[in-house]
């Protein structure tokens, strides 16, 4: 059988379990990983695994038919661009990107030429929820008309020890609530109408540490959702 070549593009957290996923999938090879710090390139050499000091050093060097970006938020857009610039497909880690401008730029990227792309929102996969969206769709909790969504958790001070989780575009709202966002969207339908709090009030951070919303959604249902991570 011929293997699918895969390439990662960061070696932090998210991009290690892609990276032991890979290796545990008897249809992929990992071609290589893009990590330019040392602690995810000493990871990297620890397992024999070929490592380049970013993206476009690696889409010089090897061939591959799809990469994971599993990068800061920040650099997603940008990494997704150079890829598919090539025909490359991508998996984006959640969130697509961190701002609304960055995200019609993939859209539209998408649209021209004609990449695939896929967010890694992976909860939608989960059994659980596909049984949820199942009992919602055949009506048997009647009309869902509101919903309330709590994710509160506290994240240790080292967690900020990296600068980009402490500016803006790196917060619980895009790197956590994003999730339960999705969720809704599965389980609801789209969104047509958001209202919006964000508080850096304990930690004074760039980026928020605690927000809340309203999201209305296209067939009526409201709800209401708040997180935090201090």
């Amino acid at each position: 059988m011929q293997k699918f070549p895969l390439a990662v593009v960061g070696a932090g957290v998210i991009g290690r379990t892609h990276i032991e996923r890979i290796l545990q999938m008897p249809e992929f090879t990992l071609a290589g990983v893009a990590e330019p710090g040392e602690a995810g390139r000493q990871w990297c050499a620890e397992r024999n695994i070929a490592t380049f000091a970013n993206h476009q050093a690696l889409l010089e060097a090897v061939p591959v038919q799809g990469v994971v970006i599993a990068s800061p938020n920040a650099t997603h857009v940008g990494v997704a661009a150079d890829c598919m610039a090539r025909g490359t497909a991508v998996l984006i880690e959640k969130p697509v990107a961190d701002s609304l401008d960055a995200a019609r730029r993939l859209v539209q990227l998408e649209k021209d030429t004609g990449v695939p792309v896929l967010v890694g929102h992976h909860r939608r996969h989960n059994p659980i929820l596909q049984k949820a969206r199942q009992i919602i769709a055949q009506g048997r909790l009647g009309q869902v008309v509101s919903a309330n969504v709590m994710a509160n958790f506290y994240k240790p001070a080292a967690y900020f020890d990296v600068a980009w989780r402490r500016q803006a575009g790196g917060g619980p709202v895009l790197i956590n609530l994003i999730h339960d966002i999705d969720m809704l969207v599965f389980l609801l339908g789209e969104v047509r109408a958001v209202q919006g709090s964000l508080s850096s009030a304990v930690r004074g951070f760039e980026v928020e540490d605690t927000a809340s919303a309203l999201f209305e959604f296209a067939g009526g249902t409201q709800a209401v959702m708040t997180v935090s991570d201090t």
